[in-house]
């Protein structure tokens, strides 16, 4: 990865942090690495426990930001997340899989954030 992603990617995931934190939510983790694929933040809500995935794009040219949320990806992530959750016993929690999507403008200023919450992973997959 290059240097120039790894900083809209890292930018990305501050401004997501940011707004979840501004949602009373309460970050757990962070890029959590696992054989399966990286979780990028882990937060908590009451009794829920959010799997945010966050996409960061500079433009919208090629396409929004979540929309490289990709079916093989959305299969890594479960898989991670079905690892985090036997690994660190949170089975009696509310689960959700969530994308945030980081639209940046060319200076690398945050032109918008759109939060699709909810993706049900609770049920068998």
């Amino acid at each position: 990865m290059s240097v120039h992603n790894k900083r809209v990617g890292l930018i990305g995931e501050n401004a997501a942090i940011a707004y979840l934190q501004d949602r009373g939510y309460s970050i757990i983790g962070r890029n959590i690495y696992t054989r399966w694929g990286e979780l990028d933040i882990v937060a908590k809500k009451k009794n829920k426990i959010s799997f945010t995935e966050v996409k960061t794009k500079i433009g919208d040219k090629k396409g929004r930001p979540h929309e490289a949320f990709t079916r093989i990806k959305l299969q890594h992530v479960r898989r991670a997340i079905e690892y985090y959750l036997l690994k660190n016993r949170l089975r009696e929690h509310k689960l959700s899989l969530d994308v945030i999507s980081v639209l940046l403008d060319q200076d690398f200023s945050v032109n918008s954030i759109n939060f699709f919450e909810g993706l049900d992973i609770t049920g068998r997959w």
